[in-house]
């Protein structure tokens, strides 16, 4: 039941924050203790990840999806209300960590005690510290026998400059210190201000698409309230909604008759047409409009572009319909139509990484039941035309002509990598070999006292570029140094570079799906590989089959699937040796003039082997 109370005494109770970390942390085993010691969760529907609802989240063991939930704790004779956003800790999903951060005040940084900080620890402190947020750092896994908390605690105060006696030692999985958890989250973080008085300003951080109550909006009120059946609008486009149901997260959707200034919950819009709709706008009254809007979110740039396609071309509504969805969950997901002669009708989609990708296509298969054909990934580039005009070019299909390219701009990153420092000299020779360029390097947590030297731990940055670190970077890494790097990066600039785009030719005729935009050093041994393997693919034809590796007018690479030869001469038991010559010849002027006109049957098998292996 709703209590009313004075409206700053209410807001001075209330707790907005979010949980950050490096992948696998144990962010969601902190969020699963906090939901169990807060009585949110029953202790007989206890279980791990109770955050993590989405299956593909407990079968890979990390976050997703932020997530929000509503706690109350008591202490001192106060209750107080406690927002808690949930964030995923994976790279990929930084926009995800940045959309949670704009909704809070406060948040816990949660640091391994066994591996310390990692490099997906720092970008996340400096996302909050753009936000101006209070963090609350705290050292997890302190029970586990390799675990080094004091160590741990020097690296945050060298590196990010906290002070020891600010640090909070957990067990996450013991429940071991959490209660100083909370008591911090109620001490440090501020109150959330707001005029419950003005008109209703509400923030969108995400949303999914209910069948029955259409789009729904996870939102926190700024300004105002929001109350069932209220006739709202969003602010970018003018659109009105109507509340149809408002509540609160605990975890599961718990209505309520109104949102008030400062809390967390939802708004289901009755919207059925997702495209009305954006993560980042601004929900108001639509009888007492607010003036101004609120700050939209950052517009996400995709690093990594690939074409989504139904395996049956029946299937493209269902596709379309299914990614307008998605994305509703998704603001970093883009996508637009295209269409490709060997596959139909499908969708160039836009991902922060190969992550990114593989759940994208994962959850459109499993949450919408379709089966589809992924082409090889690949970045935009920056084409210099010689009119003067530039164009980002993410499909190799919209490459201009050569003769109109000036030059042409591959995209950089800036990547940072930490790294015991053993494995400084694997690390840049990997590096390195995959056109990095050193930028700095920096021991973490001091002179090394406490640790071996050969132990100490050094953040080395780079820039690279990203084709580069694509495909296999990050596996490379992993290996030369037994997994104990991890990886973060950013998008740098635009360098010019060398590229050449390779087309695949089957009977001189291009296969558009499998072409690509590579360094030039590179097009022969990649064109080598690709008809090598495409003549392993394709099945014989009744005529010989070129299959050539192609950059621009000139090919590179080629290989031949010789025809399949019908014995003519079955029927021919014996008799003058002519007649038999007539048939051959017969035969093999056949082949002639159906090799010039005859076009070669590519399967959907060989595309779906080429586009889902290692090849490209």
């Amino acid at each position: 039941m709703y209590i009313s109370m004075d409206v700053k005494m209410r807001q001075n109770h209330i707790r907005n924050f979010c949980i950050i970390a490096h992948i696998d942390h144990g962010k969601s085993t902190l969020a699963d203790r906090l939901l169990e010691l807060t009585g949110t969760i029953p202790k007989q529907q206890v279980r791990e990840q109770i955050m993590d609802q989405m299956e593909l989240e407990r079968e890979r063991g990390i976050t997703i999806k932020a997530k929000a939930v509503r706690m109350n704790y008591k202490t001192d004779g106060k209750e107080y209300q406690l927002n808690l956003i949930d964030t995923p800790g994976h790279v990929d999903f930084t926009y995800e960590v940045s959309r949670s951060l704009a909704a809070v005040e406060g948040a816990i940084l949660v640091v391994d005690a066994t591996q310390g900080i990692q490099a997906q620890t720092l970008a996340n402190v400096y996302i909050a510290l753009e936000h101006t947020l209070q963090i609350i750092p705290v050292v997890n896994k302190i029970d586990l026998a390799n675990a080094e908390p004091d160590r741990v605690a020097k690296e945050l105060k060298d590196t990010l400059g906290f002070a020891p006696n600010e640090v909070i030692f957990i067990s996450a999985k013991k429940g071991k210190g959490i209660e100083k958890v909370l008591e911090a989250i109620i001490q440090q973080i501020p109150p959330p201000r707001g005029e419950s008085n003005a008109p209703l300003r509400a923030l969108i951080f995400d949303s999914k698409y209910d069948p029955y109550k259409g789009v729904i909006a996870f939102v926190r009120i700024i300004d105002g309230t929001a109350q069932v059946n209220q006739q709202l609008q969003l602010m970018s486009s003018s659109r009105l909604i109507e509340a149809l149901e408002v509540g609160i997260l605990r975890p599961e959707m718990t209505q309520l008759p109104a949102l008030k200034t400062s809390e967390v919950g939802y708004i289901a819009t009755g919207l059925k047409n997702v495209t009305d709709y954006q993560v980042g706008d601004t929900i108001t009254c639509a009888e007492q409009p607010a003036s101004r809007s609120l700050p939209d979110y950052r517009q996400v740039k995709p690093m990594v572009f690939a074409g989504l396609y139904p395996i049956e071309n029946k299937h493209y509504p269902l596709l379309r319909n299914a990614l307008g969805k998605l994305k509703l969950s998704d603001a970093s997901l883009t996508y637009e139509p295209e269409s490709s002669i060997a596959l139909g009708f499908g969708f160039r989609c836009g991902f922060l990484g190969l992550l990114h990708m593989e759940i994208v296509r994962e959850r459109l298969e499993r949450e919408y039941g379709l089966n589809l054909l992924t082409t090889a990934p690949n970045t935009a580039y920056q084409v210099l035309k010689r009119d003067g005009a530039v164009e980002m070019i993410d499909n190799p299909a919209k490459l201009p002509p050569v003769n109109e390219i000036a030059e042409m701009r591959e995209p950089w990153m800036s990547i940072s990598i930490i790294t015991p420092s053993k494995y400084i000299g694997a690390v840049m020779e990997l590096v390195s070999r995959y056109r990095g360029e050193y930028q700095q390097m920096e021991y973490l947590g001091g002179a090394g006292e406490e640790k071996p030297l050969v132990w100490q731990r050094v953040l080395l940055k780079y820039e690279i570029p990203l084709s580069s670190i694509l495909i296999d970077f990050h596996d490379k890494l992993k290996s030369c140094t037994q997994g104990y790097a991890s990886l973060d990066y950013t998008l740098s600039n635009y360098k010019p570079a060398h590229l050449v785009k390779l087309e695949m030719l089957v009977n001189n005729q291009p296969v558009d799906v499998l072409s690509r935009i590579i360094p030039a050093d590179k097009a022969f041994q990649e064109g080598k590989a690709t008809v090598n393997k495409l003549r392993s693919l394709i099945p014989r034809q009744l005529f010989d089959v070129a299959i050539q590796a192609a950059v621009g007018q000139r090919v590179i690479a080629r290989e031949t699937i010789k025809a399949l030869r019908k014995n003519v001469l079955a029927k021919c038991y014996g008799g003058d040796v002519t007649r038999k010559r007539k048939l051959l010849e017969k035969q093999a002027e056949g082949k002639k003039r159906l090799k010039k006109i005859g076009q070669a049957e590519i399967p959907q098998e060989v595309f779906t082997a080429m586009l889902r292996s290692d090849n490209l």
